[in-house]
């Protein structure tokens, strides 16, 4: 039997014990969401959460009318686009890609994407998914937007993907260009 010293012992547990503290951290939840999905944080392209309440009523299924810009490389001409419905039903007007599928993606999102409630910053992977930037700007449900998206983050990535239609990708894809 090997006699381990006790301040050995005591410091492997503190190292144990920090180790599964900072891994806890890893573990961010969505609200509403699953273990391991990821929470927009406060940044430059997520604005810090507002205490906007949910809307309720006929505001809450009004129109959408959104221009989208999205710029692929710093410097590079922009694409823009623009999605337009009255309620499930994209207009004639929307000139994203595929408006039904852009706006598929809101309904799924919902206005959470564009107002996120007050919640407290969440830790984000450290991963870069590319330059492309876009800003969405107009009208969601009664509600102005002006939302900046990018690919900076986990989090940041996780937001583009879900809005991907919207931006000239398809679902599942970067929408990069």
């Amino acid at each position: 039997m090997i006699r381990v010293p006790g301040t050995f012992r005591t410091t492997a547990v503190a190292l144990i014990f920090t180790a599964l503290v900072a891994l806890s951290a890893c573990a961010v939840t969505q609200p509403g969401g699953s273990p391991g999905s990821v929470s927009p944080t406060p940044g430059p392209f997520n604005p810090s959460p507002s205490a906007t309440p949910a809307m309720t009523g006929p505001a809450a299924t009004g129109p959408i009318d959104l221009t989208i810009t999205v710029t692929a490389t710093p410097g590079a001409a922009p694409a823009n686009y623009r999605l337009v419905a009255s309620g499930a039903t994209p207009d004639a007007a929307s000139t994203v890609p595929d408006p039904a599928a852009a706006l598929a993606a809101l309904e799924q999102s919902g206005e959470k994407i564009f107002f996120p409630a007050s919640a407290p910053p969440q830790n984000c992977t450290q991963q870069y998914g590319g330059p492309e930037v876009a800003t969405v700007t107009g009208t969601f449900k009664g509600r102005d937007v002006n939302a900046a998206f990018s690919r900076t983050d986990g989090c940041q990535i996780s937001r583009w993907q879900a809005l991907a239609p919207l931006f000239g990708g398809t679902a599942g894809s970067t929408g990069a260009m």
